[in-house]
């Protein structure tokens, strides 16, 4: 008889879970809190205690493992350790049953090990802001433990059983996958060599593969044929935009349809919150919103719908299978993130605080690949992922508000802002001061109120004023918990009562080293990835991991690039050079007219260009992007740019139109690019570049060069984006002839 391999808590999530989802707001452990409190509570018990205590055993068909927090032989006592926040009475009857149930099945299979007749049972709950644990301990006979495993195994057997063959059928398909097309593109076929490599050789490599490549196809299809091999669990495809994901989407469906027989792959699109809510309004249990009712009652029906359905299990495709079990959508994703060998999602999903898909692979120990679009995107969005600011203006409106019950919390909060505005606050209106600890008076009233509102939560009616400071005060207690020299405290005070504390990342590095650690394989690829050790120092990417930049389909031939060594954009020069730009686009723009696009730092330099070049050629069409705008008009700045449209758009370097957008042909046939990209020469900047010198010794170029010529790079390369297009760059500034800048541009160029 097979054997199939199952965790004690993948066991128990599936089939000891039963009646309503239950997310009121307690706040719980981040992970690394989690693993810290396990450790604190393992650490007060005797020298004979036995942490980690692995443990498996076979019971029907399947092999069940995992790893006890705890076993203290002499006492004969088993430990399960969950850490919690607050009032212990918050943790649900659904959760304390599933975390029972997951310690029962310890003890069956230690009391089968030691060959035990009895064992004393101990859920502790630790909780981490308080220190202190709270023992429900219980005597159970190895006999009726071993019967409850039975019966669990009995609900999950079938499951296993459907997952191996279904395990066997992918691993075929995608040796069997072929390419979609008749042939590769130029250097295609080298990127997707170089992602097979890479996947099968279980490496980190950073790939800087130019526009026009094929890119996404060029990753999927060779990540997915080496699953197989290579002996992958799961393939993440993570995006930082959503127009990318759904390219990815596409590929993933034309890989199919391309196929002689059925592609036996399962796809999850995984999406936000916000975009799969069926109900926004109402909170996520059982008692306010109708598809969390008896959820879990409901799921096994609804799982294994998504489970039999073929194709790409998109959002919409979701919905639909949710809809008929009347749950919800995004838990129902959430759900099927543990059965799907392919997802596709935003970074955050692997990378933030509370990243789904880490925990999963962490929980189940699974062998990941991961492909990561635009990755030069994600210094910038992991700063973002671990940086938070705290608002006293939320804070006074939530103190009108609030109920009786939270008063004492809130008055805490608030005497212990005026302290620190009294004490360390910039005058109103003066620029911002950078703290060098964070207020610990501050930080301790923070956690209290935080346990407050949640046991208010938790007995009320939702109300948006108190969960947006919940959520706000929690994420900051956070990082604060973890503050070091990655970040940055700094204390703003733009208005009376409006007082502004930010933790702000410098280094995500630290953040994120352990997400990638957990990956079998890693692949990083954009168009603009160079040098590779910016990435590979600010990302904390592991020892070894390494850069490859491929030649792109384009050559020289199809684009002039022209320099401009009498103009400078630096900011004393700025007013010298809004004549000499003018004439310069209006020169180029009357040689050959057509659709160009002008990148400028700011929106004040590129509106006083755009009036040079109305006063010196008035003739000229312009049009120029807005700050704010909507969808709609975003859209329509890009409709005018028309085969048989000319004119010149005025656009913000490392703006909305500075990357991601495709205007092949005449649509565009031409940019200019003012200014180096350089970030402000600021007091935010300044403090990153001492810390980058102190951990890198590459503090200038890793604050302002090379961040500042990636969104030179980007914005140049909407110019050409197909083997047909021929076009022009201008780059506007004396600075892009130094060797140390036109290094960093790129080699066809």
């Amino acid at each position: 008889m097979t054997a199939y391999r199952v965790s004690v808590r993948t066991l128990c999530e599936f089939a000891a879970r039963k009646g309503d989802l239950d997310l009121r707001y307690t706040p719980a452990p981040t992970s690394e809190e989690g693993i810290a409190g396990h450790g604190e509570v393992q650490a007060r018990r005797g020298p004979r205690y036995q942490s980690e205590r692995p443990l498996a055993g076979q019971c029907g068909n399947l092999l069940v493992s995992g790893r006890a927090d705890g076993w203290d032989p002499i006492a004969g006592r088993l430990e399960e350790i969950k850490t919690h926040r607050g009032d212990l009475s918050r943790v649900r009857e659904a959760q304390r049953h599933l975390h029972r149930a997951q310690l029962r099945v310890y003890g069956a299979l230690l009391c089968r090990e030691e060959k035990r007749a009895e064992i004393e049972l101990a859920l502790i709950y630790y909780d981490v802001g308080k220190d202190r644990e709270t023992p429900i301990t219980e005597t159970a006979t190895a006999a009726e433990l071993w019967q409850e495993l039975e019966e669990l195994c009995a609900l999950y057997a079938g499951w296993a059983e459907q997952e191996q063959a279904h395990r066997q059928a992918r691993d075929q398909s995608l040796s069997d996958l072929t390419f979609p097309f008749p042939d590769f593109r130029p250097q295609q076929r080298a990127l997707s060599e170089t992602v097979y490599i890479n996947s099968v050789r279980e490496q980190s490599l950073l790939l800087e593969a130019p526009t026009g490549l094929g890119k996404t196809m060029g990753a999927l299809f060779p990540a997915l044929k080496a699953m197989p091999v290579a002996g992958q669990d799961r393939l993440f495809y993570l995006t930082s935009r959503n127009t990318a994901r759904q390219v990815a989407i596409g590929a993933v469906e034309n890989l199919a349809s391309a196929q002689a027989r059925p592609l036996r792959i399962r796809t999850l699109e995984l999406v936000a919150k916000d975009h799969a809510c069926e109900h926004p309004d109402k909170a996520c249990h059982g008692d306010d919103c109708p598809l969390a009712k008896g959820f879990f009652d409901r799921l096994p029906a609804a799982r294994q719908a998504a489970a039999d359905r073929p194709g790409v299990l998109t959002r919409d495709t979701l919905a639909k299978i949710a809809a008929d079990a009347n749950i919800c959508p995004y838990f129902l994703a959430q759900e099927m993130a543990r059965w799907c060998d392919l997802v596709v999602a935003d970074v955050n999903r692997m990378f933030d605080q509370s990243a789904l898909l880490h925990a999963l692979v962490r929980q189940n120990e699974w062998q990941v690949g991961l492909l990561i679009d635009e990755a030069h995107n994600l210094v910038d969005r992991a700063r973002g992922m671990y940086s938070v600011t705290l608002g006293q203006r939320r804070l006074l409106r939530a103190k009108k508000q609030a109920p009786k019950s939270l008063k004492a919390g809130v008055n805490g909060v608030a005497r212990a802002w005026q302290a620190l505005i009294r004490e360390q606050a910039p005058e109103v209106g003066e620029p911002a001061v950078n703290l060098d600890n964070l207020p610990v008076s501050l930080t301790g009233a923070l956690n209290r109120l935080v346990s407050a509102i949640s046991d208010h939560l938790a007995d009320n009616p939702p109300d948006l004023t108190l969960q947006e400071l919940l959520f706000e005060c929690l994420a900051f207690s956070k990082l604060a918990d973890v503050f070091g020299d990655h970040s940055l405290c700094e204390l703003a005070r733009p208005g009376r009562g409006d007082a502004r504390l930010s933790i702000q990342n410098l280094i995500p590095a630290d953040f994120l080293a352990p997400r990638f650690e957990a990956a079998r394989s890693t692949l990083l690829f954009s168009a603009t990835l160079s040098p590779g050790e910016y990435y590979r120092d600010l990302l904390g990417l592991p020892d070894g991991t390494r850069f490859r930049s491929l030649p792109g389909p384009f050559s020289a031939d199809q684009l002039q690039v022209h320099f401009t060594p009498q103009i400078s954009t630096r900011k004393p020069d700025r007013e010298r050079s809004l004549q000499p730009i003018a004439e310069l686009i209006a020169r180029q723009y009357r040689d050959k007219p057509g659709n160009y696009l002008a990148f400028f730092s700011s929106f004040a330099y590129l509106n006083q260009v755009s009036d040079a070049l109305a006063r010196f050629a008035p003739d000229i069409p312009q049009r120029k992007q807005q700050p704010g705008m909507s969808g709609p008009q975003r859209q329509a700045f890009l409709d005018a740019f028309a085969e048989d449209s000319s004119g010149i758009a005025f656009a913000v370097l490392g703006g909305i139109f500075s990357e991601g957008i495709d205007l092949p042909g005449n649509r565009l046939i031409g940019a200019f690019v003012a200014t180096l990209g350089l970030p402000p020469f600021d007091n935010w900047h300044e403090i990153l570049r001492q810390r980058l010198e102190a951990r890198f010794r590459t503090g200038h170029d890793y604050t302002y060069l090379i961040p500042g010529m990636q969104k030179v790079v980007q914005a140049a390369g909407r110019v050409i984006r197909t083997q047909q297009d021929r076009g022009v760059i201008w780059l506007v500034d004396d600075r892009f002839l130094q060797p140390r800048v036109r290094a960093l541009l790129p080699g066809w160029w």
